[in-house]
């Protein structure tokens, strides 16, 4: 599938607020919350970027950890917690854990690029984007395989999605065989660098760039938090940068005149 296919896409570079940009000084310690996402919002970030994780009565919340004892005060695993109980943990002490329905209904203007975590917030997520209709808002990944299959089964291509690991690899290792096999995918969003059996190996090359492009999809790059990166992946042709930091990625896209109007969304909240 081509890039261009999908409304969700626009404009040409994305700005993703990875888990509301949790690193942004306003954001410290208060990743996923309805306060970080509002502040990159205010900031005019347009792309969210969250997890979902699925409680033991099937409460879809956006947060990242299995667990809630990194980033609350709460402690156990979300799937042997009910949501009241996930509930009454708070982010940092201060901040409520959103559903992921909080989201959609808090961010009318926002789109969001969503992980699913665990295998139980498939279902709960593909049925929320059909609920509110909201196709043409979301784009789904997934590190597992299986889960990433059945969100495509389960929403059609009208969702847009990330590519798998295999199809990453095939672009990355193989970029010729990408003008006979394709990905339903139509963007690979992948890190700079991975490290594999001790090995550590570029990921993000003008090969796979290249390829990439030549099929009508798009790169986009996570988590950047580093101007002077940033900008050399820019300068190689990537098309999106998922970043913590997310006042230094506006910063740097404004100087370049990239910080188009799709951005500013001044209802997002």
């Amino acid at each position: 599938m081509r890039a261009d296919a999908y409304p969700f896409f626009e404009g040409p570079f994305m700005a993703l607020a990875h888990r509301g940009g949790a690193t942004y000084p306003p954001n410290l310690h208060r990743e996923n919350s309805l306060h970080a996402f509002a502040e990159a919002a205010a900031l005019g970030y347009r792309y969210l970027e969250t997890d979902v994780h699925a409680t033991a009565d099937g409460v879809l919340i956006a947060f990242h950890d299995s667990k809630l004892d990194r980033v609350t005060d709460g402690r156990g695993a979300i799937a042997d917690l009910t949501y009241e109980q996930v509930s009454q943990a708070k982010i940092h002490g201060i901040d409520d854990i959103p559903r992921f329905d909080d989201l959609l209904t808090s961010f009318p203007n926002a789109r969001f690029n969503v992980d699913a975590k665990s295998r139980a917030s498939v279902d709960l997520l593909a049925d929320l984007i059909i609920t509110h209709r909201a196709h043409d808002r979301v784009c789904v990944n997934s590190f597992s395989f299986r889960r990433l299959h059945r969100l495509r089964r389960q929403l059609g291509p009208q969702v847009a999605s990330g590519a798998s690991a295999l199809a990453i690899a095939i672009y990355r290792f193989a970029p010729r065989l990408t003008r006979i096999i394709d990905t339903a995918a139509p963007v690979l969003q992948i890190p700079m660098e991975q490290k594999i059996l001790g090995i550590r190996f570029r990921v993000c090359t003008r090969s796979l760039i290249q390829a990439a492009h030549r099929s009508g999809k798009l790169v986009q790059i996570w988590t950047i938090d580093d101007p002077e990166t940033m900008a050399k992946l820019i300068d190689s042709g990537v098309d999106g940068i998922f970043t913590d930091r997310i006042d230094l990625l506006k910063d740097l896209l404004e100087q370049r005149g990239l910080w188009a109007s799709l951005h500013r969304a001044p209802n997002g909240q």
